[in-house]
Parts: C-alpha cells; sequence; structure tokens
C-alpha cells in the first residue's frame, strides 16, 4: 500500500513539495489530429476535464508535457502553436474549472532512429525535470499518464509512477524495463480514482508496487 510520507520534501525556499500528474497531449489529453494547431479539431478524450478536475481537487499539479516537432519541421509556426495551447487551457478551465499549473512543449525533431536529440524530447525526461524545479514538485509522488511507451520511459527516467493511457497511440511497442507501465488503462475515469486512491493510501489498485 502507498501511504503519505511522515516528512514531505521541501523546496529551497522550505515549501512542500507538491505531487504531480504529468500528461501527454495527443491521444491521451485530447484525440490525436496529426500536427494539429486548428482549435476548432481540438476534442478531449471522454471525462478527460472532469478527471483532471479531480486530481487537482486532491492537490496534484497538473502538467500537459508533449512532442511537438511540427515546429522544427515547419508544418506549423510557434504562433499557432501558441494559440492551440492557449485555447486548450482556456477550454479545460470552461468545461471543468481546470487550471493547468504548466503546459511544456519540445519543439525538436527526432533524429534519423526517432531517438531524441535533444534532452526535452521525450522518452528523454527534461521536460519533466524542468516543470520540477520550476513549481516545486515531488517527482517520486508523482505520475505519467500518456498514450505511448516513450511517455511511459520519461516518466520513469525521472521516478514517476506511469499510466499507459492505451488508445492506440502506441504502435512500435519497443519493449524495456523503463518501457513497462505500472498499469494499463482506457478511461480517464480509472486514471483519476487510481491515481487518487493510490494518494490517500486506500489499497484498491493491486499491482502498483
Amino acid at each position: 500500500m502507498s501511504m503519505a510520507p511522515l516528512f514531505l520534501p521541501r523546496d529551497a525556499d522550505g515549501s512542500p513539495l507538491r505531487p504531480a500528474v504529468f500528461i501527454d497531449k495527443d491521444g491521451t489529453l485530447v484525440r490525436n489530429v496529426p500536427y494539429n494547431v486548428d482549435p476548432a479539431l481540438l476534442q478531449f478524450m471522454p471525462a478527460a476535464p472532469e478527471a483532471l478536475a479531480a486530481l487537482a481537487a486532491e492537490g496534484f499539479a497538473l502538467v500537459v508535457v508533449t512532442n511537438q516537432s511540427g515546429l522544427a519541421q515547419r508544418r506549423f509556426t510557434r504562433a499557432q502553436w501558441e494559440e492551440l495551447a492557449a485555447a486548450l487551457r482556456e477550454r479545460l478551465h470552461a468545461q471543468a474549472g481546470v487550471e493547468l499549473t504548466d503546459l511544456l512543449h519540445c519543439p525538436h525533431a527526432p533524429g534519423e532512429d526517432g531517438l531524441p536529440m535533444c534532452p526535452c524530447r521525450k522518452p528523454a525526461a527534461g521536460l519533466l525535470m524542468q516543470a520540477a524545479r520550476r513549481h516545486g514538485l515531488d517527482l517520486e509522488r508523482s505520475w505519467m499518464v500518456g498514450d505511448t511507451l516513450d511517455d511511459i520511459e520519461a516518466g520513469r527516467r525521472c521516478g514517476c509512477r506511469t499510466v499507459l493511457f492505451d488508445s492506440g497511440g502506441e504502435t512500435v511497442w519497443r519493449r524495456a524495463p523503463l518501457r513497462a507501465p505500472h498499469r494499463v488503462l482506457t478511461d480517464w475515469v480509472d486514471v483519476a480514482e487510481l491515481i487518487v486512491a493510490d494518494h490517500r493510501g486506500l489499497d484498491i489498485r493491486a499491482g502498483i508496487p
């Protein structure tokens, strides 16, 4: 059973570090429309806004971390990306009262082998580490939720527990210990229930180390 620590880790200013839920964007938070920057095509996955509201009410910071290689490939401009990011934030607030703690993106393209050429493109953990430093987050009490094993690896690399949101985004299935999710789920209601229960120390999620 997961139990809250008796002594919470603290930031440099003495404030306790917060747990976070890191959320992949395409195929996890919103339906995957490749290289989309049109707010009209932005559609949340079922129950995602309400699930994030439940997680925020539990005290979790909410951080979207997303690879956006379309910027490097010049499929869209930075201004177009920023317009979409603003629309995502606004709609989360309008639909469920959710305020994201941050929305971080990697603008770089992968190498020819598909692997990152920078420290921020998932499966590297740079975006999560950046958010942790910026917002005083406790990575060991945090979760990464994403639809590919690259998301899982990014989370595990910085000590988070992980949920593979199996919406069909993973097609390669390149297996390795760092790419093994703690749980595989297909519904945001179940994701929120799992994370909240674990945070409260409730023993209803067999199989979580």
